[in-house]
């Protein structure tokens, strides 16, 4: 009896710790429950992610492309935490979880090079970021020129990959092969450039990147 009596209170003793520990630390290996995951943990260095931005210039981006993105970016791994570098005004790196905040519903798609498990070594991964810090703190290139003095969105990521990974994501296009019809689009061309459109100027548009043969989805809110 006495031996059942001291049994049944270190079971009772050990239940009651158990019950205790996996409120105290609810990843406990003792708690048959594992850590939650997130859409954001497929996440990887130097991958490619698009959004739907809601100013006038990204409506007409949007019409001109015929694509719902209009604004991307790179995803860099610094410090173990993830960011976003995009060309804003002025170029700059943000916190991934806000930059999804500042598109449409909070949606947006992730791209990964099919071959990125390759191509995409530490070693070439830090020549892109390195590459990439002459943009940083640049004006925004609302003007669409293919010079670096300024610079936009899938510009950025564009000339990222050439310098840094020695890949042409997407061949360029130029002005005159975007759908520069709708009023929309030919009021922002009107601002920008008045009667001088350059329609032979070198572009790429995020559409461009996010319709690459080279690019597989990874992520997908929409």
């Amino acid at each position: 009896m006495k031996y059942i009596f001291l049994g049944t209170t270190f079971l009772i003793s050990f239940c009651c710790a158990l019950y205790v520990a996996t409120l105290v630390f609810p990843d406990n290996p003792f708690s048959g429950t594992k850590p939650q995951t997130t859409l954001l943990d497929k996440v990887q260095d130097g991958d490619i992610i698009f959004q739907t931005s809601e100013s006038k210039q990204c409506e007409a981006v949007r019409i001109a492309t015929n694509s719902k993105f209009s604004h991307c970016g790179i995803i860099f791994f610094i410090n173990d935490r993830k960011f976003v570098f995009e060309a804003v005004q002025p170029v700059k790196i943000t916190l991934l979880d806000e930059w999804i905040k500042h598109g449409k519903e909070n949606k947006y798609v992730v791209k990964r090079l099919k071959n990125a498990e390759k191509v995409l070594t530490a070693n070439t991964l830090q020549k892109m970021k390195d590459y990439g810090q002459q943009f940083n703190g640049k004006e925004y290139d609302a003007y669409f020129e293919w010079t670096d003095n300024r610079i936009y969105c899938s510009e950025l990521v564009w000339k990222i990959y050439k310098a840094g990974a020695g890949i042409e994501l997407c061949p360029l296009q130029e002005l005159k092969d975007f759908n520069l019809k709708d009023e929309r689009v030919q009021k922002i061309l009107k601002e920008r450039y008045g009667n001088d459109i350059p329609l032979t100027e070198k572009v790429v548009s995020p559409s461009n990147l996010a319709d690459s043969n080279l690019l597989k989805t990874v992520i997908d809110t929409y």
